[in-house]
């Protein structure tokens, strides 16, 4: 098969389900697998049991005009009547269901108006000659115009015309117990019928297992490539003696974590290597990482390189900026504000400070990818919640300088399986002790129904002296979710807090507008923000003790944990309202019993992963790391490990075997170097 000959039509279809080429098909593995091996009589087809295949003469077809026009047909076998239901149909399945015709039909029996039926089963016309599959019929994933029989003729043709040779030595395969490659992809396309159908549905057949195993380890092949050829660039070597960063510890009024101080010095030892470090620095909401990025930072300044430090949102970076500027300028350090929002004077003057070097510390959004910024010299990057900036950003932030090194840092802690496989070429330090003075935060979940209840609870905390968060999804109405809004409950509690100070934040706000809430919000002007998820990150308000989270039931766990962060900051007892709209989906009542449940932030990430799958958790889908088909990481622990000793092996002493295995599985994988 060439895919260049192609019609243009069927390849744009193709490459829309990621197949750019020949083996591409032969690892588009089926989603499921029907039984059309054996026929069942129509009187014995039952109800709930699955899905069956039956075989009859089309004894009447006509077009039904009540309740809606559908297409309805009555087959016939030896045993029994089974009518056939298309509330959608063709000119073409009219024709297959013609009277006299002979057909086979498989899909759920189930009861209806007209007797047992099948709603739009799958129809083949036959004669008495026509043989029964002797394989499980594989059932693939497709896209619009791109029809079952289309695809399964391009996978024959592949599975034919691409060499299934082993890329992988006995020596690597058989102590694991796992099959040969070509055997395996053969089954997993057609299955003989005596294989137990849960082993397929349940990926747990060896020949599985072999699919899972190669993809794994064509990921840490290419992982560790990568680490290895960072590794052979050159970058400043940062080893100063450290007075700056001690005098910024000595003006603290707190001082470091054993677990800070752990992180601290791994980052040190990476910082007078001669190669990029590349470290994710994790740690739970409140964890102070943000003290560790400015010490790191400050042994860079001392050595004369230049810092960036990049955020996602410029409410968290503004915020980084003042708290950077407050730390670090009473020591002489000159720290500029860049972002997209500044008028055309502040970010000349910022422009100007990250070129000539007046500003060795640069904090902004974005807006330092732009073309028009330079740096004097950029000795260290670091990347606050990493897993929101895809490949391309990060890579755009690293070539303003010479290889600078990279601090990339996490509030979604990750699990460790997540860790060994999507960051392998990382190197990752978790602070995983809080600062001491946080007070533990107390997890409600309320119905809606009781919301005058909850109002009335804030404005007792607001009496005691305190403040509150009141989270909102969404800034205007929506007729498709019907959820309340930023706007109107900010109307609502200014209305029903009489005399209570109400705030807005959201982020259709200009940023002054912002800033100038958040500011009056800091200093207790504002004793309740409304606000929409925009405060999720980077919000330090210590006086603030009560979370309202609205429609908690429509958030994701890393979200509600993000937010529920924002309080427990000072030394006051604090309490995060769930408020839900009932009935919930069994999802929404898993993730909120999760919330519940939990306050360590990696057993929520590990159950987050359960519930979502790992690449949407980790960020990878935008991030150019390789996703994971086949493989699951809880289930295939065994596999990941294996995975990971291989790698190391063929790196080692065999590494065409390792590119011979990567351009199967990650073609054109030099991109990925990059990251």
């Amino acid at each position: 098969m060439d895919f260049a000959q192609l019609a243009p039509a069927l390849k744009s279809k193709l490459i829309k389900l990621g197949l750019t080429r020949p083996f591409d098909l032969v690892l588009h593995l089926p989603l499921r697998y029907e039984d059309e091996t054996q026929l069942v009589p129509i009187n014995e087809s039952g109800f709930g049991g699955g899905p069956v295949l039956v075989e009859g003469e089309v004894h009447s077809c006509d077009v039904q005009f009540r309740p809606r026009r559908q297409l309805v047909a009555r087959v016939v076998d030896d045993t029994g009547v089974l009518v056939v239901r298309l509330i959608h149909f063709y000119p073409s399945q009219a024709k297959q269901l013609e009277v006299g015709k002979r057909v086979r039909l498989y899909g759920e029996v189930r009861h209806g108006f007209w007797g047992d039926e099948m709603v739009h089963p799958k129809i083949r016309s036959v004669s008495d000659r026509t043989r029964l599959n002797e394989a499980l019929t594989p059932v693939y994933s497709t896209t619009a115009g791109l029809a079952q029989h289309q695809i399964t003729k391009l996978v024959h043709q592949a599975l034919s015309g691409c060499s299934l040779t082993d890329t992988l030595p006995p020596d690597i395969t058989e102590p694991l117990g796992l099959p040969d490659f070509r055997s395996s992809v053969l089954l997993l396309h057609n299955p003989p019928t005596d294989i137990p159908n849960i082993q397929l549905t349940e990926r747990t057949h060896p020949a599985w297992r072999r699919l899972k195993f190669d993809e794994l380890l064509a990921q840490q092949l290419s992982l560790r490539m990568a680490r290895a050829e960072r590794r052979e660039k050159d970058a400043p070597v940062i080893n100063p003696p450290g007075d700056l960063a001690r005098r910024l510890l000595a003006s603290l009024p707190f001082g470091l974590t054993g677990a800070q101080q752990k992180v601290l010095t791994e980052i040190n030892h990476d910082l007078a290597q001669p190669h990029p470090m590349q470290r994710l620095l994790q740690g739970d909401v409140g964890a102070g990482k943000t003290i560790v990025a400015a010490l790191a930072a400050c042994q860079a300044m001392e050595c004369g390189y230049q810092v960036a430090l990049l955020a996602p949102t410029e409410i968290l970076a503004e915020q980084h900026y003042r708290k950077l500027a407050t730390w670090l300028e009473p020591l002489g350090i000159r720290v500029a504000w860049l972002a997209g929002s500044l008028k055309a004077k502040a970010k000349r003057e910022a422009l100007e400070d990250a070129a000539l070097g007046t500003a060795p510390l640069i904090v902004g959004t974005h807006a330092l990818f732009q073309n028009q910024v330079t740096f004097a010299n950029l000795g260290l990057a670091i990347v606050d919640e990493q897993h929101r900036f895809g490949v391309a950003q990060r890579l755009a932030l690293r070539e303003k300088g010479q290889s600078p090194h990279q601090l990339m840092m996490s509030a979604t802690p990750i699990p460790r399986t997540l860790a060994m496989s999507f960051y392998a070429d990382l190197d990752v330090s978790v602070i995983d002790e809080l600062p001491p003075g946080r007070t533990p935060i107390v997890t409600k979940l309320i119905s809606d129904a009781r919301r005058d209840e909850v109002i009335a609870r804030i404005a007792a905390k607001v009496l005691e002296g305190r403040q509150v968060y009141w989270v909102c999804p969404l800034i205007e109405e929506s007729e498709a979710l019907q959820l309340q809004t930023a706007v109107d409950t900010h109307a609502q509690l200014t209305l029903e807090l009489n005399g209570i100070a109400v705030g807005l934040v959201h982020g259709r706000m200009k940023p002054d507008e912002k800033a100038a809430v958040m500011a009056q919000f800091l200093t207790n002007d504002i004793q309740v923000l409304v606000a929409t998820t925009v405060i999720e990150v980077g919000v330090d308000v210590p006086n603030a003790s009560l979370m309202v989270i609205e429609h908690a039931e429509r958030m994701g766990l890393a979200q509600l944990h993000q937010l529920r962060g924002r309080v427990g900051r000072g030394a006051h007892a604090s309490l995060c309202v769930l408020l839900y709209t009932g009935p919930l989906s069994d999802n929404a009542k898993s993730r909120l019993r999760v919330i519940y449940e939990n306050t360590d932030g990696f057993e929520i990430a590990r159950q987050d992963m359960d519930l979502r799958g790992p690449g949407e958790l980790a960020g990878v889908r935008q991030s150019g790391v390789p996703m994971l088909r086949f493989a699951d990481l809880e289930r295939d622990a065994d596999l990941l490990d294996a995975a990971r000793e291989a790698a190391e092996i063929l790196l080692a002493g065999q590494r065409p075997t390792a590119m011979a295995h990567l351009d199967r599985w990650l073609p054109g994988r030099e991109a990925l170097l990059k990251v």
